[in-house]
């Protein structure tokens, strides 16, 4: 399963199948009688938006918000005290900014600690090995792991190899960048691989293009029928040299020591915030999202904090500029993202029963906040020709994509069941080079970039939910998993 939810992540990153909006034809919509002019006249309203955003009285106001977030709590790990700080003050903000019912709910996630680690490649000279163990990895022995080293590039290549040769060995797959979603498998997987056939632990190439010599974690899968062993990321840098002098033959031993612990499950929550409806309160409802979680380096302003600020202040400023729509906008910041969307996944469970009626559209962004350059959207055709029309309100973007499939990570259990999805779209070729790694900070969020992305979230969702009609949707029963 997460194996999955990776690879519609690294769909979501890549977009590997979309269609231009802004150049489809917009005759081929057979759009309801007097949509198409309904729509139309919300760009006196969208102008505003962005003006109050960009260049008014709210501009710089989202980053200043995100940097004082980082610097106060820093990396947000699932299960940590400063996750639910920062939850705590999130709520705290949100009553004070005045939104709508303001609450927390509960969800059960894992627990994991990364503790002391470190390894060290000790023939056939020394070399300290940068290294981050992978979320959800056991730790080793006090002691930590001594063994030689086997180099593969790929789980093919790993086939060769008899169990006989693997035993008590330390694997090191160093499989070459082909985007995320092609890459991530030997992330979630080759410790169960690799422990197949015996062997004591598993490095892996970080999942990144580029590095300077910083390796990249992540949370990887263990096959519930395979002996569980240490795993962790190390750098590209020396992942590759690692591959070089194996391939020339030289005899490797690396000594690898890990504390990590997997404890029991604890309570986090999903934070919730509201712009209320002055029509339909309850139903109907136009979720923008972020996660609040990051991992233990870095501080997770780019994943995802900047996604939380973006959901954040679109419904602040809404609130503050006097605009109501008909319909809820409900800001929701997802906890456990990166442990497996343990958070999406309980909040849909509570939610289930009422579900068709209560939600009408998901916005999710958690792919960056760099310079945005419009939305990527999924649904039925309906929904896609009505998005098509309210793409066209936005100022200075061209970039409206339709894509086949899911636009987001925590509400990819939405849209796989019919609901529409939208996703932030913005010039993040970048992305992976920081993912999950110490160079995730502030110094990559724009003030400028996240005003745009804040006024381009507000404004979207507002037509959204202020509009006559419901964005089509053909929504299937929730199956608990």
């Amino acid at each position: 399963m997460l194996r999955e939810r990776l690879a519609f992540f690294g769909a979501l990153c890549a977009i590997l199948v979309s269609i231009n909006l802004a150049t489809a034809d917009p005759n081929e919509c057979e759009l309801p009688p007097g949509l198409r002019e309904e729509i139309a006249q919300y760009q006196p309203v969208v102008d505003s938006i962005f003006q109050h955003i960009v260049s008014g009285e709210y501009a710089g106001k989202t980053w200043q918000s995100l940097l004082e977030f980082t610097d106060r709590f820093g990396p947000r790990l699932t299960g940590s005290k400063q996750l639910e700080d920062a939850i705590d003050f999130a709520v705290q903000e949100m009553i004070a900014e005045g939104l709508d019912n303001v609450h927390t709910e509960e969800a059960i996630v894992s627990h994991w600690q990364r503790g002391r680690e470190w390894a060290e490649l000790v023939e056939p000279f020394q070399k300290n090995l940068p290294m981050l163990g992978l979320g959800k990895s056991v730790g080793t022995a006090p002691e930590g792991i001594r063994a030689e080293v086997i180099v593969v590039e790929s789980f093919e290549e790993f086939e060769n190899f008899t169990a006989d040769q693997v035993e008590g060995k330390i694997v090191v797959f160093v499989p070459a960048w082909a985007g995320y979603g092609a890459t991530v498998q030997y992330r979630s997987e080759s410790a169960s691989v690799a422990a197949n056939k015996g062997a004591a632990a598993v490095l892996v190439r970080s999942m990144a293009p580029f590095s300077i010599g910083t390796p990249h974690t992540g949370t990887l899968s263990y096959d519930p029928e395979v002996r569980r062993i240490p795993a962790a990321a190390i750098t590209v840098e020396d992942a590759m040299l690692l591959l070089r002098k194996y391939r020339r033959g030289d005899k490797m031993i690396i000594h690898l020591k890990m504390d990590a612990m997997n404890l029991d499950p604890t309570i986090s929550r999903n934070t919730i915030g509201e712009l209320e409806g002055h029509t339909f309160k309850n139903t109907s409802v136009v979720v923008v999202s972020g996660h609040m979680d990051s991992w233990d380096v870095g501080t997770g302003a780019m994943d995802d904090a900047g996604g939380v600020f973006i959901s954040w202040k679109a419904v602040t400023f809404l609130k503050a500029m006097g605009l109501r729509p008909r319909r809820t906008i409900r800001a929701i910041y997802w906890t456990a993202e990166e442990t497996g969307l343990e958070g999406a996944d309980e909040y849909e469970k509570q939610h289930s029963e009422d579900e068709k009626d209560e939600f009408n559209v998901f916005f999710e962004s958690d792919s960056g906040t760099f310079k945005p350059t419009g939305l990527d959207f999924s649904g039925n055709s309906d929904a896609h020709c009505i998005f098509a029309e309210i793409a066209k309100l936005m100022p200075g973007f061209n970039d409206f994509t339709y894509t086949e499939g899911t636009v987001g990570s925590d509400i990819g259990n939405w849209e796989r069941r019919g609901f529409p999805g939208v996703s932030l779209r913005n010039k993040n070729e970048n992305y992976f080079w920081y993912h999950h790694s110490e160079g995730d900070t502030m110094e990559l969020e724009d003030p400028h970039d996240l005003d745009r992305s804040t006024a381009l979230w507000a404004a979207t969702a507002y037509v959204i939910a202020d509009l006559s009609i419901d964005i089509p949707k053909d929504v299937t029963d929730y199956k608990p998993k």
